[in-house]
């Protein structure tokens, strides 16, 4: 269950959705009782629609080609690039259709569904259409791994900000998430987990001005006095 917390400007749940759905890997198509994955396989277009391609000896192909179309169900799922506890942090599901294009299977989404840890979300489909993904979503992987793994001590600062009480037990922290408006961390148990948000001053339309969102946390951590929950239950060599 993730800590209370107050949390601040976020994406919508559409840019969310967009989010998940242009930095997927992997697409797992469900239609006419089967079920096929496809790997590196997906595009998508401006207005949302998914562009698959298919090798020829796809079922999915198969049935769609002589009927015109074919209703299927698409699952997405929004993995943390940092090893957490619980890494996937959303799955996206769209029902539509898929019509045969020029190189592609065409699908249209008619119904959206995001699931979060805290909750599952219907999202207009005129909404998810007219959407854009976070601009730091394509971006995010590499920011947070550089985060995790070469300034293990900027992370332990941040943790001045958190409350002390969403750091009771804590044993360890580690970046979650990042987004125009903020940087989420997973605060690890002995046996639960919870998500923090902190919220930057002003939204980062880019990575040269996460960065200097990113400055202005670590400031006012670093002028913040340290929490000692975390300091009682951090294992050794932590930070």
């Amino acid at each position: 269950m993730a800590d209370s917390h107050t949390w601040a400007a976020m994406p919508s749940a559409a840019q969310q959705a967009r989010s998940v759905l242009a930095t997927a890997w992997s697409c797992l198509a469900t239609a006419e009782g089967g079920r096929e994955e496809f790997i590196g396989a997906h595009t998508v277009a401006e207005d949302g629609r998914v562009l698959l391609r298919v090798p020829e000896d796809s079922a999915l192909s198969a049935i769609c080609a002589p009927r015109g179309e074919l209703p299927a169900v698409l699952e997405f799922a929004d993995v943390a690039p940092v090893p957490v506890r619980g890494r996937v942090r959303a799955r996206l599901w769209l029902a539509g259709r898929f019509v045969p294009g020029a190189e592609h299977l065409v699908f249209r989404p008619l119904r959206v569904v995001l699931r979060r840890p805290s909750s599952t979300v219907v999202v207009d489909p005129d909404e998810f259409a007219a959407a854009a993904p976070d601009p730091l979503a394509d971006a995010e992987a590499r920011l947070l791994t550089h985060l995790a793994d070469c300034h293990p001590d900027a992370v332990d600062r941040l943790t001045r900000l958190v409350a002390p009480d969403s750091l009771h037990g804590a044993v360890r922290v580690r970046p979650l998430a990042v987004d125009r408006h903020g940087l989420t961390l997973r605060i690890e148990r002995a046996r639960t987990d919870g998500d923090v948000r902190l919220a930057f001053h002003a939204p980062a339309d880019d990575v040269a001005q996460l960065t200097d969102r990113m400055h202005v946390l670590l400031a006012q951590a670093s002028a913040a006095s340290c929490p000692r929950a975390l300091q009682r239950h951090r294992p050794d060599g932590d930070g």
